[in-house]
């Protein structure tokens, strides 16, 4: 797992609901924790583009339902600043799921861009996307 070169503003805090842009069977997922997040006394932790995060799927084919998984953020509808100055936002939160610490994705397409943050910071999840924005 890379650095990202981009000031992410960290859009999705614990408790949201991200859409699975993957084939693996799962619909929508709630964000549990954060991974690597450090925060103070209270604070809820957020996750942002390209940031490693356990989710709870809510909704999809009975056997993804009511499992732990740990997944990827691709798209966020927050917009944050790119080092060259443009801001990027997207239509909607986006995550997909990973099989193991390298990063290796469950499923075989993912629907819809990704951010290029993400693609640089987990490229195997890259090799099956259809479009890097």
């Amino acid at each position: 797992m890379k650095a990202v070169k981009a000031r992410i503003t960290k859009g999705l805090p614990h408790r949201a609901v991200v859409l699975a842009c993957d084939n693996s069977g799962a619909r929508l997922m709630r964000i549990v924790s954060v991974i690597n997040c450090k925060t103070v006394k209270g604070r809820k932790p957020s996750a942002g583009v390209g940031d490693k995060v356990m989710c709870s799927v809510i909704q999809g084919k009975p056997d993804m339902r009511k499992q732990v998984v740990s997944a990827v953020i691709v798209r966020q509808k927050m917009p944050y600043k790119r080092r060259n100055g443009m801001h990027i936002k997207f239509e909607d939160n986006a995550a997909v799921i990973i099989k193991d610490d390298l990063g290796n994705p469950k499923g075989t397409l993912i629907k819809g861009p990704i951010a290029k943050e993400a693609s640089e910071r987990w490229p195997l999840v890259s090799k099956i996307a259809s479009s890097i924005v």
